[in-house]
């Protein structure tokens, strides 16, 4: 799936990053609740991707029109001390306050230099911001959903439904999947995530793994939950200890949003 739509002669252009659509007439950046769209490694999924009328910004070459509408730093569901004793408030707070919000600054900025680009028709350029597209939106993607598959553990339930039913086809258990997403967690190196996530062509579930900030989505699989493993995570209760830190995350993981996710990845 392409970064931008382009209304005219589109042509693909593969990059290091990613893919990218350049097109020569009116054209669109989307907006941070599809930007999942610009990471997508195959266009056999093109078809799956409905565009959102609500856009980042929208260039028309030959005027001056450039209208931008800012990514925003999303209001945490809870409050930072919400999942003690899993994680504690001053992890949460600068998770939140500092990281988060520095992702989503520097996406901004990205996206700024990618509507000027285009409104130059600088394919080199727009093809250079790939990669802070990929990392800064990807920041932003990623941790927007890790918020809102957490809850406090007082309010824990296991899935149910269509869910669960299906991580026990795929699994074989609750329990299966469990070890399993652990396990590939656990085992990235450096900094990156473990994602749960739904195949849309064959209508199954997978544990898959990316690095830095990659989105699920350039796996090929639509994220339902997602458990970040960089250090700023975790390290200062955890130390050097991750393991400790992702077995625990199952006591705080609000199934009723990650269904949620699930059906509407099915759609």
């Amino acid at each position: 799936m392409g970064l931008r739509r382009a209304v005219g002669r589109v042509a693909l252009e593969a990059t290091a990053a990613g893919r990218i659509l350049v097109g020569s007439s009116t054209s669109f950046v989307t907006s941070s609740s599809s930007l999942t769209s610009s990471f997508q490694n195959s266009s056999q999924h093109n078809r799956h991707q409905n565009f959102p009328n609500n856009h980042f910004c929208l260039t028309q070459k030959g005027s001056q029109r450039h209208n931008c509408t800012k990514a925003t730093l999303p209001d945490l569901p809870y409050d930072f001390s919400a999942l003690e004793p899993i994680i504690d408030a001053q992890i949460m707070e600068i998770h939140h306050q500092k990281h988060h919000n520095t992702y989503v600054t520097n996406l901004n900025v990205t996206l700024e230099k990618i509507a000027e680009a285009e409104h130059k028709n600088d394919i080199s350029s727009l093809i250079a911001l790939q990669p802070n597209l990929k990392f800064n939106g990807g920041g932003h993607e990623n941790h927007s959903l890790f918020w809102k598959v957490l809850q406090p553990k007082k309010d824990y339930s296991d899935p149910e439904g269509q869910l669960k039913q299906m991580i026990e086809r795929d699994f074989g258990s609750f329990e299966n999947m469990k070890k399993k997403f652990a396990a590939q967690t656990v085992a990235v190196q450096g900094s990156g995530w473990g994602w749960l996530g739904l195949n849309k062509e064959t209508k199954t579930l997978h544990v898959v793994t990316t690095a830095n900030q990659d989105p699920c989505i350039t796996t090929g699989l639509v994220p339902i939950f997602g458990v970040d493993v960089w250090e700023h995570a975790y390290y200062l209760q955890y130390k050097n200890l991750r393991p400790d830190y992702v077995n625990k995350v199952w006591e705080i993981v609000n199934w009723k949003q990650v269904e949620e996710n699930f059906v509407k990845a099915l759609m």
